[in-house]
């Protein structure tokens, strides 16, 4: 038996054995193997019904009624709760609404303040409040000047843009560190930190970073920890709650497959819910949204977060999808345990396919650091991804060199890996 044909026989095994293989036809699929799940996920089958009975009854018919009778003003917490345990936090801290890069603003300026009002009041920093592993409660920098934000030097470029104009509305210089230089950074200068944007996973090269080393590291000196999710959520566990994260993000139309545009959560620990001053106060978020009163009073919990009037279908058609993760055996772990055996066979497929020199990892080999995404740096990667995708083997590229394969536990397959390894040595050899 050829190497060839011995992975392609390990492949229906692996499917044949998988006990998550029910939940691909929970999907709308077809003969394409879909490996783009980390930028937009597939559809789950039921969500057009439930977004024609939105259309259809809640809003043709119910019309302004289903603002109560529809639950469509409790929304946002309603779906927040079921993202929470997706996440690693309990109900009453998540809230569904905006888009990714508004609530980076509305976490980080938050975030900054917070560190500044520590700073006048001579307080410790978050992990003197916090009730998970955030450090040990001390701070380092009570009573100094906050005015420095770090940001993830490799993160993707919206984050960087918000925390750029963040930094300059709340009087603070923004200074870009790689993830694992963090620790060191506010060694060096801590003492001034007031808070630090990090991504979960690098969206270029699928390097997880250690998010419970890293958030303790910025409770150590005083700062407050913000974390984007958009490339983890729905694919590995995050433990916010177990971690004392005091902020984080994320998007919903990846590895949570809520459809195209899906509205962004915002994620705010419950002891900190009190003192969360968001700099876009809106309607949404008063204590009393239908007084009309002039004067801004913040809502308690997590709706603090809402700001206008949220997007009714998409934030429906999200709860939908969320469906498909109450079926038996979804869970993140289960999710988790898949990713790893996906990548790694992947990984394995190519090395044993590809001629040496033709594509090179990018991602790394060890469980800890790896995402749900592979990616591979080769020459003329634009070319070879519309040719892969021509041939029915779907993932994307980023400039200048790089093929992302994203793996989506919920309907990806051995088989699928299999194939797109395969495609992608005929392809690079043909």
């Amino acid at each position: 038996m050829s190497e060839r044909t011995g992975l392609a026989a390990e492949a229906e095994e692996l499917d044949a054995a998988d006990p998550l293989a029910a939940v691909r036809g929970e999907f709308v699929l077809d003969d394409v193997t879909y490996l783009d799940g980390n930028s937009l996920g597939a559809l789950p089958a039921h969500v057009p019904g439930r977004v024609e009975d939105v259309v259809r009854r809640q809003w043709g018919e119910l019309r302004i009624r289903s603002w109560d009778e529809s639950g469509w003003w409790t929304a946002p917490e309603r779906i927040g709760d079921r993202i929470a345990p997706l996440v690693g936090a309990a109900a009453g801290q998540v809230v569904v609404g905006d888009s990714t890069s508004v609530n980076v603003f509305k976490a980080l300026v938050a975030a900054v303040r917070m560190a500044q009002e520590d700073g006048a009041a001579g307080a410790a920093g978050p992990a003197g409040r916090g009730s998970g592993g955030g450090g040990s409660g001390v701070g380092s920098g009570a009573g100094a000047v906050r005015d420095e934000i770090l940001v993830d030097a490799t993160t993707f470029p919206t984050d960087g843009y918000i925390a750029d104009s963040a930094a300059r509305l709340t009087g603070c210089t923004l200074r870009p560190v790689l993830p694992a230089e963090v620790p060191s950074a506010l060694a060096d200068r801590g003492d001034r930190t007031a808070a630090v944007l990090l991504n979960h996973v690098d969206y270029r090269t699928g390097r997880l970073h250690d998010l419970p080393a890293l958030t303790a590291a910025v409770h150590a000196a005083g700062a407050y920890a913000v974390w984007d999710l958009c490339h983890s959520a729905g694919a590995l566990p995050v433990g916010l709650d177990e971690h004392g994260v005091d902020l984080a993000v994320g998007c919903t139309y990846k590895y949570l497959n809520g459809g195209p545009g899906s509205p962004a959560y915002l994620y705010v620990r419950r002891d900190l819910q009190h003192r969360f001053d968001s700099p876009l106060p809106g309607w949404n978020s008063h204590a009393e949204p239908f007084g009309m009163r002039p004067d801004y009073a913040p809502a308690a919990g997590a709706v603090r977060g809402r700001v206008g009037t949220p997007d009714i279908l998409s934030l429906l058609a999200l709860e939908a999808a969320l469906d498909v993760w109450d079926g038996a055996g979804v869970s993140v772990a289960a999710v988790r345990a898949k990713s790893l055996a996906l990548t790694d066979f992947f990984l394995r497929c190519v090395g044993a396919y590809v001629p040496e020199g033709r594509a090179e990892s990018l991602t790394p080999a060890a469980h800890a650091e790896r995402g749900s995404q592979v990616a591979l740096r080769c020459d003329g990667a634009g070319d070879v991804m519309k040719r892969l995708i021509e041939r029915g083997v779907v993932g994307d590229y980023r400039p200048p060199d790089v093929l992302r394969f994203g793996f989506t536990p919920l309907y990806v397959g051995f088989v699928d890996v299999e194939r797109a390894a395969r495609v992608l040595a005929e392809t690079l050899t043909g």
